[in-house]
């Protein structure tokens, strides 16, 4: 049977106007990668308030911002009906602005961050606009760049160097972030392409159930959502046991 077709995310609101630019944040997935950089900087051995302030302004930018935009450059995955020139505006000015942050936060705290700035520009280029072929885009580089590496970068701006501690919070922020992109991928084949589907299931006591959109999608997409929510909630408790 022909399936409707469904919105290209669950969190995607009906396209036109503000709501496009609320859609390209990509909400629930831009504050659980963003809950790595909480965990990074409250593990680190001593907490800097304005310094977790201004690195997540920067990643905020650069993967909330900067990244999504480019992304929906290449094939309009969102269906937003935003132009291509102020997609291109948004991700320039959101990456420039979080390069910006993040050489100053070195100036004032080592150098060596210039290098995890430096990575982490590329990243967001390479992987969202799939350059030199797509070597940079899907299979492990999703969970490096955007689970791993936030709470390496976060850890060593607070500590300036990396501990035990911040590889065992980078290697569960990477398994996080692979499930996510595990579990969201057959959900945005199923909402971005699929345009029929017919079937049905049988159970062994004769039972039969439909086979639609919203069957397939349903079960990997309520994990998604439980996913976010622990991870900003895990982050949420790190941050209140570093303000007691």
């Amino acid at each position: 049977m022909t399936a409707a077709r469904p919105r290209p995310a669950f969190y995607a609101l009906r396209p036109g106007g503000w709501r496009d630019y609320v859609t390209l944040l990509h909400p629930p997935y831009t504050l659980w990668h963003l809950s790595y950089v909480a965990v990074g900087a409250t593990l680190a051995p001593r907490m800097d308030w304005t310094l977790l302030g201004w690195t997540t302004l920067a990643f905020a930018l650069a993967m909330g911002v900067g990244a999504h935009a480019l992304d929906e450059m290449r094939g309009r995955p969102l269906q937003t009906r935003i132009s291509i020139p102020m997609l291109a505006t948004l991700a320039v000015v959101s990456i420039s602005a979080a390069s910006a942050i993040g050489i100053a936060v070195a100036v004032s705290r080592t150098l060596w961050l210039l290098v995890f700035v430096a990575v982490g520009a590329f990243l967001v280029v390479a992987y969202n606009l799939e350059l030199f072929g797509g070597s940079f885009h899907g299979g492990l580089w999703f969970p490096a760049a955007w689970g791993a590496f936030p709470v390496l970068t976060a850890y060593f701006a607070s500590a300036r160097t990396l501990h035990g501690v911040a590889i065992a919070a980078a290697a569960y922020a990477f398994a996080s972030s692979w499930a996510q992109r595990k579990l969201s991928t057959p959900v945005r084949l199923v909402r971005r392409r699929v345009v029929a589907i017919e079937g049905t299931a049988q159970l062994d006591d004769g039972t039969t159930l439909p086979l639609d959109a919203d069957a397939l999608a349903a079960v990997p997409e309520a994990a998604l959502k439980a996913l976010a929510v622990s991870s900003v909630l895990i982050a949420a408790a790190l941050l209140l046991l570093r303000a007691t």
